[in-house]
């Protein structure tokens, strides 16, 4: 959507053009309708010709009227860069979002562009390690159903509280990089301890997607053969048993020679 400024500018182009245009309309049905009136009065089509050319002076008159009222306010402020840019960034992903993958490529933009900005921090590794988990358990989230969807519910909760000590893990080591030597103690402290928490989470997280895995495994695992597998097999010999009897029937059928 455009912003003020450029919707001003618009109309202005726009009453500028019909302006222009009921002129030269407006010049072209007078000078018309002097010419061909006759000098006697006027007959019904000279009375068109001159109502024409009324209405276009009127329509004219009426344009530039409104083209200098719009003119003489004064033109909205120019957007800030950083907002213009947050605006073109929210149309662009608005129109990504209407698309039928577009949800899923944002995701993914999403996660690439979070990755590169921990990229060269202790945070790195576990981010890495709680993705490849939560990618894991988004496949088997269709099946983890009935008892197990408290499990999927905590599992969000947490992959949203491991994503954010993350990044706090990363601001806290890159403000100990411009620390001086005796404001970095007390920050070390935080940073092993917030990377301890990181670890030991997303450690937690990888044994829920491991157990959502075994919960899954077991849910579909019949006691018996599995059905698909009982009806390829009964398909195989009805095939098997039309085949052979097939063979019987031509045998039958074929006459025998003369010695």
């Amino acid at each position: 959507m455009a912003d003020e400024r450029t919707r001003y500018f618009r109309r202005l182009s726009r009453l500028r053009r019909s302006a222009r245009r009921w002129s030269v309309l407006a010049g072209g049905l007078g000078g018309a309708a002097a010419v061909l009136t006759p000098y006697a009065g006027l007959g019904l089509p000279d009375a068109a010709w001159a109502a024409g050319a009324g209405s276009a002076v009127a329509l004219a008159a009426w344009r530039w009227i409104d083209l200098r009222a719009l003119a003489a306010r004064p033109a909205p402020p120019p957007l800030d860069p950083a907002e213009a840019a947050a605006r073109s960034r929210a149309r662009l992903v608005a129109a990504v979002e209407r698309l039928p993958v577009g949800p899923g490529v944002l995701a993914e933009v999403r996660r690439v562009r979070s990755r590169v900005a921990l990229r060269g921090t202790s945070a790195a590794e576990p981010w890495a390690r709680l993705d490849r988990a939560a990618l894991t358990l988004a496949g088997m989230a269709p099946r983890l159903t009935g008892l197990a969807e408290p499990a999927v519910v905590e599992a969000a909760t947490a992959d949203r509280s491991l994503r954010d000590l993350a990044n706090r893990v990363a601001s806290v080591e890159r403000a100990l990089r411009l620390a001086p030597a005796d404001a970095r103690p007390p920050l070390a402290e935080a940073h092993q301890a917030l990377t301890a928490q990181l670890d030991s989470g997303v450690a937690a997280y990888e044994r829920l997607v491991v157990a959502a895995a075994g919960y899954v495994a077991e849910d579909a695992r019949p006691d018996a053969e599995h059905p698909a597998a009982a009806q390829l097999t009964e398909a195989t010999d009805l095939l098997h048993g039309v085949a052979a009897a097939l063979a019987e029937l031509r045998a039958v059928n074929t006459p025998l020679r003369a010695p």
